[in-house]
């Protein structure tokens, strides 16, 4: 319950979470540079796009990261409720029956009575109500954490464009990067979910080109 899922929260980020992170980023500033026209794109073109592109990931990355902060908060606060019904149940059955409902089904099953009893009276012998729940440092490190990933994952894809005079070359060096870095996400995603990297590699690419053919499409 809680302690668990706080405990889980030192590492400020899952690599899942890292990952879709990342390829949110990505997604973002693909969406300015598959826009640009290598054929009329001049230099002040290219740096409207370049400006476009780094503040539109980081208004993400601050959204993003006060999202996070929110998800924290109603995590640490559904745990609370958690141990509060626990305590205030009107049996013991409904104690276990609270306790099951708030640990993944696969736990739950495995959960004797025993230890669910174990549980119960360790929540119930708590001495003070928990208050509300309220940030920590490692839920500020988390937030700060997904806004500098949602950045820092524009520049490998921008900065051809910075260093390069030759729009066309600059555009073909930038797609390469990308297509890159979304075959490197799919593989650890692949990795990090137990399927194989090589073939989620190959499918992110081909996602990452779809959703971007789509936004710019729709006007993003």
């Amino acid at each position: 319950m809680g302690t668990e899922s706080s405990a889980g929260r030192i590492r400020v980020l899952q690599p899942i979470e890292r990952l879709s992170e990342i390829l949110f980023g990505l997604i973002m500033v693909l969406t300015f540079t598959g826009s640009l026209s290598v054929a009329t794109a001049d230099r002040g073109e290219v740096k409207v796009m370049l400006i476009g592109a780094l503040g539109c990931n980081i208004a993400w990355g601050l959204i993003d990261a006060i999202m996070y902060l929110m998800a924290c908060l109603n995590e640490r606060g559904t745990d609370i409720k958690t141990a509060r019904s626990v305590r205030h149940a009107g049996d013991v059955s409904e104690a276990h029956a609270v306790i099951r409902a708030s640990v993944p089904r696969a736990v739950a099953d495995e959960l004797t009575p025993d230890v669910l009893e174990r549980i119960r009276l360790r929540v119930s012998a708590i001495a003070r109500e928990v208050e509300g729940p309220r940030l920590s440092a490692e839920d500020v490190r988390g937030a700060l954490g997904v806004f500098l990933i949602v950045v820092l994952a524009t520049l490998p894809v921008v900065l051809p464009f910075v260093f390069l005079t030759d729009v066309a070359l600059a555009m073909r060096l930038s797609n390469g990067i990308a297509l890159v870095m979304l075959a490197l996400i799919g593989y650890f995603f692949g990795r990090a979910s137990g399927i194989s990297p090589w073939r989620t590699g190959v499918l992110m690419v081909l996602l990452g080109c779809v959703l971007v053919a789509l936004t710019i499409a729709l006007g993003g």
